[in-house]
């Protein structure tokens, strides 16, 4: 799994549909993640990226050092499938998207990313699975880090 996390101010998804928008998840303070989910990824990869996104120590403390996470702040996840993390532009101009997880598979590994943090005791807002999305946010520092499951060793 791969997954871009953001420390945000605030952040919003809304839905798109035709002429129609309708908000999917908005939080206040907290992380803005976009999830990727590759062919090979299990359970160890969910709780990597889970266990990682609720203990990443990258909000101020009293001395303005980064050594506070979500949970210690009080924050909230949001949290958006987001395939094109897996994209190969290697060759080409047109990016290849196979190292990336079949839709039922993925969807069903970003719910158990989701369900993860909610067991951590975060309040965790998403997006709308194989939709299309306008994500609104505000990065906080700016703090902007990206996790790959398969580099943890």
């Amino acid at each position: 799994m791969r997954a871009v996390i953001q420390k945000v101010t605030r952040a919003q998804v809304d839905v798109l549909d035709g002429e129609n928008r309708e908000i999917c998840g908005q939080i206040g303070a907290g992380l803005m993640v976009l999830l990727g989910v590759g062919h090979d990824d299990g359970v160890q990869d969910a709780r990597y990226i889970a266990d990682k996104i609720a203990y990443l120590r990258i909000f101020e403390d009293e001395n303005g050092r980064l050594n506070r996470s979500v949970q210690d702040i009080g924050g909230s996840v949001l949290l958006v499938s987001q395939f094109t993390l897996y994209a190969d532009a290697r060759n080409g101009r047109r990016p290849s998207f196979s190292a990336a997880a079949a839709p039922e598979a993925a969807n069903a590994w970003y719910q158990e990313v989701a369900a993860l943090l909610r067991g951590y005791g975060l309040t965790v807002e998403t997006g709308r699975f194989q939709s299309h999305m306008q994500v609104d946010l505000c990065n906080d520092g700016p703090v902007t880090l990206l996790l790959d499951s398969q580099k943890q060793f």
